[in-house]
């Protein structure tokens, strides 16, 4: 049986807390107490007076010596408001089948490692100086540490919840801690709420293999100054990042500002304005079903990590919406996106990516998109662009954008890769190179008043183009490849034309193909181009050569008429016709029956010889010329 009366040995105020805990009423008149006598009152509780439940309720009361409570039962609720502890209170492996709340009270620590709470955990509002070990906790409805400051000392935890397990929400919002908060392992069935929450010191936030039920809250002011690891975390709603500052602890090898390598979230990452970032965030291999949200977020490594870190690394990760970085997204420091893929666009309209440590500013090789790659609007670029062998469902976009990278450079590398539309209708020509080698293109939009300095297309295919130039104000663009003569490019853009019906620009574009080439030739390869392209323009001017052939018949006609040959030979010879005979002169391996029975005399020799060798050189450009066309058909 409980026994009604409390110890003798207690002391007056001890006694009206025995009287109140069996009414279940608060006790305010209990200035001093005991840790010893606590922990008799609630092992060996007393009986509630009839009508009452018997409960810990003490208010303002000073707690001398230690409370010990590890691996004790608690039948009641335990709460305690207002009161200081000059020890430690310890509960580990405590059993307390209803709720224990701490409010506004101050200690030099508390622990409660292992521990079961049936009902809800409230360590609110106090100041603790020392450690709170929740390690292995275990809460049957919500874990509740708000308002509380932490100030543990040097080297050791603010707050080690490792391994908890809570059955609701777990808030630990506006915390005050100056040391790391322990989180790994833990167990939520609900949300988890930091938000208002400053932590200091290197460790920071340590929460590898967290799982969270609902959504992870880091907003309305959370803070902190040393890492933030999410190693592997589960999070089944979203994170909230709104008004949020991450500052890593410095330079050296994993000093991140933001860890979420391997974890997988169930709805969207969500930062909206507000979100600033001093030091590498790392996303790789990470899965969100939703959106990722960068809106106007600022991510910089210029001054924390003199290193070649990214200030976003989010190789290989998967996002089932939108990637969104518009909105004055500022980066100072790679944005690293390799190998990842997006079910929805990937967007940085009116962002500012600035390349630090020679790196690019956007690095997207290999990136898959279900929807629009937008880096237009107000987008401008302080280095390079990395596109390798990406695929974009939709367009990849720069209108209006800057690409401010150095002559000598790679502006845009877009190599490799696939797309229905590429616009690249820009603010301004990039100084650097854009490079289009051995891309696939549905419709290239440019225009020529932003034409790059140095433009690659070897290899590139493209379907059509926009706006639809006619080859003289076209061609230019092929001339702005920094090797110098490439065929290819002519080749694509001749067929262009000719799918478009426009085979007159596309014979010039062949015939301007040829001339580019005519530089890279020997002197005598270049002179017999010259000849080709004055005889019939390559094959793709054949009217050429009949009207050099006409004029040729019209000049010899006049001469031979005016100074015929001599007949020669045995018998009856054919009547001298000068327009036949010029002709049988002109046509090689023809046979009209005049060379053969007419011979010229002094000058007129030469002329022969010279219609007869301009007939043999027109056959031959002609012949050349043909058979190149009838190869290209």
């Amino acid at each position: 049986m409980p026994q009604d009366d409390p110890p003798d040995e207690w002391s007056t105020p001890e006694r009206l807390m025995w009287e109140a805990f069996r009414a279940g009423k608060w006790c305010e008149e209990a200035p001093e107490v005991r840790g010893a006598a606590l922990r008799h009152l609630l092992i060996a509780a007393p009986s509630p007076r009839p009508g009452c439940q018997a409960r810990l309720r003490l208010r303002g009361a000073r707690v001398t010596g230690e409370l010990d409570l590890a691996e004790a039962t608690v039948a009641g609720s335990v709460r305690l408001d207002r009161c200081h502890f000059d020890e430690t209170p310890r509960l580990d492996n405590a059993n307390i089948d209803a709720a224990f709340e701490l409010r506004d009270c101050t200690m030099p620590g508390l622990s409660l490692a292992g521990a079961r709470i049936a009902h809800e955990c409230e360590i609110n509002a106090c100041t603790v100086n020392g450690t709170v070990d929740l390690r292995s906790l275990t809460v049957g409805n919500r874990l509740s540490v708000t308002g509380t400051a932490l100030h543990p000392r040097d080297g050791e935890a603010a707050l080690d919840a490792q391994s908890v397990e809570v059955g609701e929400d777990f808030w630990a919002s506006d915390l005050d801690c100056t040391g790391a908060l322990y989180l790994n392992s833990a167990r939520i069935q609900d949300v988890l709420v930091l938000r208002g929450t400053r932590i200091s010191g290197d460790a920071g936030l340590q929460a590898p293999e967290l799982t969270v039920g609902g959504g992870l809250f880091l907003d309305n002011g959370f803070s902190g100054t040393g890492q933030i690891n999410l190693y592997g975390a589960s999070i089944g709603g979203s994170i909230r990042m709104e008004d949020c500052q991450l500052a890593g602890p410095g330079a050296g090898s994993g000093a991140y500002a933001l860890n979420m390598c391997a974890a997988e979230v169930g709805g969207d990452i969500w930062s909206g304005h507000g979100l600033v970032v001093h030091g590498p965030v790392i996303l790789n291999d990470t899965s969100v079903r939703g959106t990722v949200f960068f809106k106007g977020a600022r991510f910089d490594v210029s001054s924390t990590m003199p290193s070649t870190d990214a200030a976003l690394s989010a190789s290989r990760l998967h996002v089932g919406g939108d990637f969104n970085c518009q909105g004055g997204f500022v980066s100072h420091g790679l944005i690293d996106l390799r190998d990842s893929r997006f079910g929805g666009s990937v967007l940085f309209q009116g962002a500012e990516l600035t390349a630090l440590h020679g790196q690019p500013a956007l690095n997207g090789n290999g990136v898959e998109t279900g929807g629009a790659l937008n880096l237009c609007d107000g987008f401008t670029a302080h280095g390079r662009i990395s596109l390798i062998n990406v695929s974009v469902r939709s367009r990849v976009c720069f209108d209006r954008a800057a690409l401010e990278a150095p002559a000598d450079e790679r502006a845009l590398s877009f190599i490799g890769s696939t797309t229905a539309i590429l616009s690249l209708r820009m603010r301004k020509a990039p100084a650097g190179v854009v490079d289009l080698r051995h891309s696939k293109i549905g419709l290239l939009e440019d225009a020529p008043v932003t034409w790059p300095s140095g433009i690659v297309l070897d290899g590139a295919v493209y379907d059509s183009l926009h706006p639809a130039l006619p080859a003289r104000e076209r061609l230019p663009w092929l001339g702005r490849d920094p090797a110098g003569f490439v065929p290819q490019p002519y080749e694509q853009l001749a067929a262009t034309y000719q799918r478009q019906g426009q085979d007159a620009d596309a014979r010039a574009v062949l015939v301007a193909r040829h001339r580019s080439m005519r530089r890279t030739l020997s002197p005598f390869a270049r002179l017999w181009s010259l000849l080709q392209d004055a005889a019939v323009g390559y094959g793709y001017r054949p009217l050429r050569a009949v009207w050099l052939l006409l004029c040729l018949l019209a000049t010899g006609t006049a001469l031979f008429s005016a100074w015929p040959p001599t007949a020669v030979g045995e018998g009856k010879v054919p009547p001298f016709q000068p327009a036949i005979y010029t002709l049988d002169l002109l046509l090689p391996l023809v046979e009209l029956g005049q060379e053969r029975s007419y011979a010229p005399t002094g000058m007129m020799q030469w002329s022969v010889v010279a219609l007869i060798g301009t007939g043999w050189l027109l056959a031959t450009t002609v012949a050349a010329g043909a058979a190149r066309v009838l190869r290209r058909n």
